[in-house]
């Protein structure tokens, strides 16, 4: 029996371990469809063949309450994802904008920002608004938190919010050379841990590729997962974007991010996999899309067009939902964001 093959029936009983997972992701193209099989049945079979499309459009907003600044100058970022928010840096503001966007029609929103030295996002100030605005509205409220504090984990779980989208990681290497963070791993854990420990909802984004567009700890991100016991019900996928014009990054490999979503699937058959809003463009774009759906993925935030008709012509077998909001809302709220038909045809060009 070859390596693969033995690959195959660990994986199908349930038994690989961290090395067989370290040995799949060195695998070739040639040699992975058999195993991206294995993670689009056990998808098909446990989430009932249904792809949920997320296009926040101006329903799901993201805003920053820093404005365009960051503190830490992150080398792969440094403030561009900022500029394309919406600032919002007072509480007053805060409070008409979102108690507006819901008498509008609002389906919910991203309250984000740049990180502070200490790599927190600084909503502490905004806690309490939030805090009214969940009170009065039915509003879907995500955060990031940035490696918070436990006054801050405590102010949020009294506040409502619906999320905490948190990234993890668990490369020192990232830290240090890319963050630009004087952090550990355990400063990762004992964020995590207050999370838990207020009950909030936990939302893991794993970035793919931030070590300049290769592979390199993402399975130790994923071993921290399993390892916290976090049992999310959702896992959220991002990839590198690199920089304009820059050396030193590169762009992730499409094949390479489906690789990490199959060994999500793997380990957590029951979990949904989201591909994220952050994500590579341009020529990777539509490989990357189809490669995640044979990955095991079950939703997908603002799909090409393109991958949308290759579903409908291609796999008609698979079911498509379309929701009018961000990719890591939980299911629960999922009849707030239905998109209309009307929606849909608009987002198509039908």
């Amino acid at each position: 029996m070859s390596e693969i093959e033995q690959l195959l029936d660990k994986i199908k009983s349930g038994n690989a371990n961290w090395s067989d997972f370290s040995y799949f992701l060195n695998l070739n193209k040639d040699d992975i469809e058999p195993l991206f099989n294995i993670a689009y049945e056990m998808t098909k079979q446990n989430f009932n063949n249904t792809l949920k499309v997320y296009n926040p459009t101006n329903k799901f907003p993201a805003i920053s309450i820093t404005g365009n600044k960051c503190a830490l100058h992150c080398e792969h970022c440094n403030e561009r994802y900022l500029k394309g928010m919406k600032p919002i840096l007072n509480n007053l503001d805060l409070e008409l904008f979102l108690m507006n966007h819901y008498e509008n029609g609002g389906v919910g929103a991203l309250i984000s920002g740049g990180c502070e030295p200490d790599g927190s996002v600084p909503l502490m100030g905004f806690l309490n608004t939030i805090k009214k605005v969940k009170s009065q509205t039915n509003l879907i409220i995500n955060t990031h938190t940035g490696l918070l504090h436990e006054a801050t984990a405590k102010k949020l779980a009294e506040a409502g919010v619906d999320i905490v989208s948190f990234d993890i990681n668990l490369d020192e290497e990232i830290i240090r050379e890319i963050y630009h963070l004087n952090k550990n791993l355990m400063d990762y854990k004992k964020a995590i841990n207050l999370l838990k420990r207020y009950k909030l909802n936990i939302v893991p984004h794993i970035c793919i590729g931030l070590y300049y567009g290769k592979l390199h700890k993402e399975l130790e991100s994923i071993k921290f997962i399993v390892d916290s016991k976090i049992n999310p019900p959702l896992i959220v996928l991002i990839a590198l974007i690199p920089p304009k014009n820059s050396i030193k990054f590169k762009t992730p490999m499409a094949i390479d991010i489906a690789k990490v979503a199959a060994i999500i699937r793997f380990l957590f058959p029951h979990t949904e996999i989201s591909l994220g809003c952050m994500r590579p463009r341009g020529s990777i774009k539509i490989e990357l899309e189809k490669y995640a759906i044979k990955a095991g993925i079950t939703r997908i935030e603002i799909p090409s067009k393109q991958t949308i008709k290759w579903l409908k012509k291609d796999n008609p077998q698979i079911k498509l939902k379309y929701f009018s909001a961000c990719c890591a809302i939980p299911k629960k709220f999922e009849n707030l964001a239905m998109s209309k038909n009307s929606d849909i045809k608009r987002y198509l060009n039908l």
